[in-house]
């Protein structure tokens, strides 16, 4: 894509549908989630990374990048950086299966609202990017909406926390191993992998496994590789054709929906709460507000 070919309705609209419905569908897992609250948050994880990892070796086979995944590793950093995420992202896994199944759907969806204001500290601290005044009072909102939640509410938002800060780590060091998208997510999931096989053997050797006890919920256990697999490969061919401040800007897509689903779902929700999504939502609007007018010049640029 050429600089400025955003600007062509009809070259981005592929792009913009995939990056949208990526944003979508990882909005719209809470209800696939809560469809297999008869297993617990480490047996689902378990199951997502066993069925991922055939599906996302196939990715790379039919995508000729099978010898390229395994030229990333000889790099000891970027193998390093890849065991890190690895941790990284099952922790982010965890939390969000963990707070979704406990019924706490609006602390996840208050994580990824928190998480890309997060990621422009960490920008500002540790890459040394510039910081504009709207994004300095994005980060403070942010800030008096965790403080009002644990002052007014009674409650550290510690689910929401996890979710932010897992996976701002995970952003960063992805984002310094610069590897493909499909390659990291395969080597990520291939480290835990034996760690996987060991707990589900564990777990159905002792009864606790749910995995035998239905074809239903074989199937909703082995479905958990595309729910993994396929909004990254709509991530992927998002980024690719579109700003990444565009994407930057449907990444709230995901915890708006999170957060109607944790509202219709009868989650708690009072005043205080109110006012935390409100501090929330202010520095999200900051956020986006700065990213347009940063954007607004490139955007109305004739293409050369």
């Amino acid at each position: 894509m050429t600089p400025g070919s955003e600007t062509n309705p009809t070259s981005i609209r592929p792009a913009l549908a995939a990056g949208f419905s990526a944003y979508l569908l990882w909005g719209l897992s809470p209800l696939y989630f809560q469809l297999l609250d008869f297993a617990s948050s480490v047996e689902i994880i378990l199951h997502r990374v066993i069925w991922a990892v055939p599906l996302l070796l196939t990715v790379l086979a039919i995508s000729g990048k099978v010898k390229p995944a395994f030229d990333a590793l000889r790099d000891h950093r970027t193998l390093l950086t890849l065991l890190a995420t690895s941790a990284l992202i099952s922790i982010n896994w965890w939390g969000f299966i963990y707070a979704v199944n406990s019924g706490h759907v609006l602390q996840a969806s208050l994580g990824y609202y928190i998480n890309p204001l997060m990621s422009v500290a960490v920008g500002v601290l540790i890459l040394r990017e510039p910081l504009g005044p709207y994004r300095i009072g994005a980060i403070v909102l942010a800030a008096l909406g965790v403080l009002n939640q644990a002052l007014t509410v009674g409650e550290i938002p510690w689910l929401s926390l996890l979710l932010a800060t897992s996976f701002t780590a995970y952003g960063y060091l992805r984002k310094v191993a610069a590897v493909d998208g499909r390659i990291g997510l395969f080597w990520e999931t291939v480290f835990i992998l034996p760690l996987a096989v060991i707990g589900l053997t564990i777990l159905n050797t002792s009864g606790q496994g749910h995995f035998h006890e239905s074809p239903l919920q074989a199937a909703l256990l082995m479905a958990s590789g595309l729910v993994t697999v396929v909004p990254l490969l709509l991530y992927t061919i998002g980024v690719r054709g579109l700003r990444l401040s565009t994407m930057g800007l449907l990444q709230f897509v995901a915890p708006t929906l999170q957060f109607m689903i944790g509202v219709a779902g009868g989650e708690a929700f009072a005043l205080g709460n109110l006012l935390t999504f409100a501090l929330i939502w202010g520095g999200v609007g900051l956020f986006v507000w700065s990213t347009l007018r940063r954007d607004l010049k490139p955007v109305i640029a004739p293409v050369e």
